[in-house]
């Protein structure tokens, strides 16, 4: 069974569409109307993994629906010693991974990870891939995954532009990608508990940045530090 896009699932027809709508009505979601669809797209990620608002994601059991095959760094070959040390080292900060745009004969596509970040960081770069692959995107050409320290995770690095770059695609896929793995409810709920970043990050087994991230980008990051204010 694979992971059905979006336009894969717009053709089920008007009672599907009605129950939909019921349901949607019955969510604790962003405020904005742009999280709110972000949001939906993430739940809807969530649901098909079958884990609830309280459980973590793992983006590695999903990566299989979404015909992605993740490959070790030290699997690839090409390389020239140079080019792997500087990778790993002084650019290592400067990617966090990539997706093959061409497919294998079977149809999946690579996906390699850049080991230095960690196991947190990792997972959040596979996600924003299965989050490509279930939000229907075309592949780019050169599948550079890149960090803006004021925007994303990662406040040390910068953002790398790939040919055929497409901003919406990369914004969607991140923010869907994030959702997914810090659910807003439950996050929600972990914030007016008084519960401090890097113990949400632990409880969703992502970095604090991604946390914060999730914080900010659904209106709760005034709650949060007037909460943990209180608590000082």
């Amino acid at each position: 069974m694979g992971l059905t896009t979006e336009a894969q699932r717009s053709h089920k027809g008007p009672q599907r569409c009605l129950r939909y709508n019921h349901h949607v009505k019955n969510l604790l979601l962003p405020p904005s109307e742009k999280r709110k669809q972000f949001e939906l797209r993430a739940l809807a990620l969530r649901d098909f993994a079958g884990v609830d608002g309280s459980q973590p994601l793992d983006p590695f059991a999903l990566a299989h629906f979404a015909r992605l095959l993740v490959v070790d760094f030290d699997q690839v070959e090409g390389l020239s010693p140079e080019s792997r040390t500087h990778l790993l080292g002084a650019g290592g900060n400067e990617w966090s991974g990539g997706a093959c745009s061409r497919t294998l004969p079977n149809g999946w596509r690579l996906v390699i990870l850049n080991p230095a970040h960690g196991v947190q960081r990792n997972r959040a770069t596979l996600m924003e891939e299965i989050a490509h692959v279930f939000l229907g995107h075309k592949p780019n050409r050169l599948a550079v995954i890149g960090r803006n320290a004021t925007v994303r995770e990662g406040a040390t690095t910068r953002e790398t532009l790939a040919r055929e770059y497409n901003h919406a695609d990369e914004e969607a896929a991140y923010a869907v990608g994030a959702a997914a793995l810090v659910p807003y409810a439950a996050l929600r709920s972990l914030v007016f508990q008084g519960r401090q970043s890097p113990d949400i990050a632990r409880r969703f087994r992502v970095s604090r940045q991604l946390a914060e991230y999730r914080i900010k980008v659904t209106h709760l990051w005034a709650d949060y530090r007037s909460l943990q204010n209180r608590e000082r």
